[in-house]
């Protein structure tokens, strides 16, 4: 399993009338998950692009548990629990940092596009040489 945890803090902008966090910002907050846990690993968006891939998001889900607020800290944790062979499956908690409770819990799929036949493929080798050793079996 790969797990990766980052923060963010809510901007006044993030949040809606009701002074929550607008509902679909908690995809934003995903995304930002999802980015720095590539980045972590050494590969950014920018490696996967220079090698010829688009990884489009082809299904999400957002579970609202409890609410979030302007100037919160808020803890994104990112984990990836199966290697990802076809398709990239991603599942999201959101806490807040200070009241220690979840605020959204979800997911995103994402496949590889690649750019130059803009046809699905499974994870390309360069991609799997960076995941495979965080699956492989302890022994």
């Amino acid at each position: 399993m790969v797990s990766y945890k980052t923060t963010i803090r809510v901007r006044y902008a993030d949040t809606d009338q009701m002074k929550f966090v607008y509902n679909g910002k908690y995809l934003e907050y995903f995304e930002v998950g999802r980015t720095e846990m590539m980045r972590e690993l050494g590969l950014p968006y920018k490696v996967i692009e220079e090698n010829g891939y688009i990884m489009p998001l082809i299904e999400s889900n957002v579970k609202y548990k409890n609410s979030a607020f302007y100037d919160e800290l808020l803890e994104v944790e990112t984990r990836v629990e199966k290697l990802p062979l076809a398709r990239v499956h991603i599942d999201y908690i959101i806490r807040s940092v200070k009241r220690n409770i979840t605020v959204v819990e979800g997911f995103t799929d994402l496949v590889f596009v690649k750019r130059e036949t803009n046809k699905i493929t499974r994870s390309p080798e360069f991609f799997l040489k960076y995941f495979r050793p965080l699956f492989a079996k302890k022994d």
